[in-house]
């Protein structure tokens, strides 16, 4: 009778002690293999941690395995064993890249953006031309707000590397912080076959500076339309609320109305969302005697060279509700003010300052089709020219159409 008790134990004896030399004779890499899959398919960190340290057991010097250790460490929310084993490596091998990545952005997601900038520039030392590095340091003089120099970093990303989609998506952030100072002229000219007699002559003049909570911009403009002048003062602002939202604020008043509303105001709130999509949502008012309230939303989305945007605007009236629509679309050919643009769109917008004077001007829904194509060129980093082309087919009466066409010119300097 004991033998038959026996015999289960002493095969499970045997059994565990074939198991384990399997273990001892699995190598480094296969241990590696394991590991990889177990922190990026089933997402199991300690079990990734283990096979690590069963790998580096055989293979102390596997310096791979060693960082991708204090990545799993990093991303199981254990910082200081992941700086240890970042630093065995970088205390080897200081010219190590990927060391001095991890390292860097162990400190960078830590919150500790002085220490992630000591680790990035530590790696470029030994690889100058290293575009994670670079971006990553981007990212990192984004945080600390040294624009200026975050906008030269992201440059060489671009210029090395132009279809990287998250250089584009920082760069566009970048760039709009980088100089404290800006001027603008803008003049379009609009002509109308059959709605007007005369055409449109549009002047803006802005200047935009930018503080500590993010830019302010003050605007005048000046219009010449139904045979009457006028002008318009506005102010806009964009204040940074974190890393993820940012909001606009925008105000303006006309003594002029018919040539420019009234009065006119709008609030949007900016989002970054991840995988280089963006989201916006608000509101815009316009008053020319009677108010009207407009809402819209948009997405946007950077991919490689290119940038997508879809917007509408809802106005409620009369039991119903006025749509238009348009979706833009830029292709970066250079830096983050280097681009050709095209938007087609449907109905008014009150962001478009040569036809939102239209809005309102109707009792039922008129219909309009649109295109615009723009270019846009940085010479010599500071200075931008700014052309574009607009094509409007506009219901101006019930069932009547006219065409109409828009030629903007502008030019900005940043200083």
């Amino acid at each position: 009778m004991r033998l038959k008790f026996h015999l289960p134990l002493t095969l499970l004896f045997f059994s565990f002690q074939f198991l384990q030399a399997q273990d001892q004779n699995i190598g480094s890499d296969e241990l590696f293999t394991k590991a990889r899959s177990a922190a990026f398919d089933q997402k199991d960190y300690p079990k990734a941690i283990s096979l690590s340290k069963q790998a580096l057991a055989k293979s102390p010097d596997y310096t791979d395995i060693r960082i991708f250790l204090g990545r799993v460490y990093t991303w199981n929310k254990q910082p200081d064993s992941a700086r240890q084993a970042f630093s065995q490596v970088l205390n080897k091998q200081p010219d190590n890249a990927d060391a001095s990545l991890a390292f860097a952005s162990l400190e960078f997601w830590e919150g500790n953006s002085e220490k992630a900038l000591e680790h990035v520039n530590s790696g470029l030392k030994h690889h100058s031309d290293a575009s994670d590095l670079l971006l990553l340091k981007a990212k990192v003089l984004n945080d600390l707000k040294r624009w200026s120099e975050a906008n030269i970093e992201i440059e060489k990303v671009i210029k090395a590397d132009p279809n990287m989609t998250e250089a584009r998506t920082l760069a566009a952030r970048v760039r709009e912080n980088s100089s404290k100072n800006k001027i603008g002229v803008n003049y379009d000219f609009i002509y109308f076959d059959k709605q007007f007699d005369d055409p449109w002559h549009l002047v803006s003049v802005d200047y935009s500076h930018q503080t500590a909570l993010g830019s302010v911009i003050g605007r005048i403009n000046y219009a010449n339309r139904f045979k009457n002048n006028g002008v318009q003062f506005e102010i806009d602002a964009y204040p940074r609320i974190s890393n993820t939202f940012q909001a606009y604020i925008s105000g303006g008043y006309s003594n002029n109305v018919g040539v420019f509303p009234q009065y006119r105001a709008g609030f949007s709130l900016y989002a970054n969302l991840p995988a280089s999509f963006e989201a916006e949502a608000g509101f815009r008012y316009l008053t020319f005697g009677e108010s009207t309230w407009i809402y819209t939303a948009s997405v946007g989305k950077y991919y490689k060279s290119f940038w997508f945007n879809f917007r509408t605007f809802l106005t409620p009236s009369n039991n119903e509700v006025s749509q238009s629509f348009a979706l833009t679309s830029r292709y970066y050919y250079g830096g983050a003010d280097d681009y050709f643009s095209l938007r087609l769109g449907t109905g008014l917008s009150p962001d478009d300052p040569q036809n939102n004077v239209l809005i309102g001007n109707a009792n039922y829904k008129l219909r309009s089709n649109n295109i615009t194509l723009g270019y846009r060129r940085a010479f010599k980093s500071l200075n931008i020219l700014i052309v574009n082309l607009g094509v409007d087919n506009q219901e101006y009466k019930l069932n009547t159409r006219g065409t109409q066409i828009d030629l903007g010119l502008g030019y900005i300097r940043r200083f």
